[in-house]
């Protein structure tokens, strides 16, 4: 992020060590800033419209107002609408995932994330992108919604898409990069970003997180598909 402004980040936690040692590290690097500390959901909002982050570091679990309903507050709000959220979990099984996604997180890191890849996140997500963590993300959210009852509603927008928008779509939901895509479907990976940037404004989807929970609940993946 050369010649840009750094990226002012928020550090959500209850546990003050972790919070004092992500500080240490996004200090550390020259095109992030360390703009507030939380230890809780509702300090996690309050920050955010002070000190006007652009990035909040956020942990699932907070007593009192916690990580998921700090974000849907976040979502809600026209004037902190920019402000991305990078959920911190201690498991990567943790089933709390897919409803912090549902509620706006941008994506999602396990605790034990390298310190090099916690930085590589924060970039990435802060660049309006979306970040899930490394592992098995698709068996996650597929064991999350298996078997429901029926189909979650359908989008409106999802009837719009193309035949290839469908096919970029089901592989985006699958964990794939944009890179990846478009080498399984012959494209070059402008075109495949292009096609996923065409695909979140018919699904009103905020970004590629979004992307996946509507590919499941909408059923246009089945939960444990290949």
């Amino acid at each position: 992020m050369t010649g840009a402004q750094p990226v002012r980040v928020l550090l959500a936690d209850d546990q003050t060590l972790v919070r004092a040692a992500f500080a240490m590290l996004v200090e550390s690097v020259p095109d992030m800033e360390v703009v507030g500390q939380a230890g809780t959901g509702r300090e996690a909002v309050e920050q955010a419209r002070t000190h006007r982050a652009d990035l909040i570091v956020m942990d699932i679990r907070m007593p009192g107002l916690d990580g998921i309903e700090a974000t849907r507050l976040l979502a809600a709000d026209e004037d902190l609408a920019g402000v991305k959220v990078l959920m911190l979990t201690t498991y990567d099984t943790d089933e709390h995932v897919v409803e912090a996604l549902r509620a706006g997180a941008s994506g999602f890191l396990v605790k034990d994330t390298k310190p090099a890849e916690l930085l590589d996140a924060i970039r990435t997500v802060a660049a309006g992108e979306s970040l899930l963590s490394p592992g098995p993300t698709a068996r996650l959210i597929a064991r999350v919604l298996r078997a429901p009852a029926e189909p979650g509603p359908v989008p409106p927008g999802l009837a719009a898409l193309t035949d290839r928008e469908r096919q970029v779509l089901t592989l985006v939901a699958r964990g794939l990069t944009n890179t990846e895509a478009a080498e399984v479907l012959g494209l070059s990976p402008l075109t495949a970003k292009t096609h996923v940037s065409r695909i979140m404004g018919k699904l009103g989807a905020r970004d590629r997180a979004q992307l996946v929970i509507v590919a499941y609940e909408s059923g246009l993946i089945e939960p444990g598909g290949a």
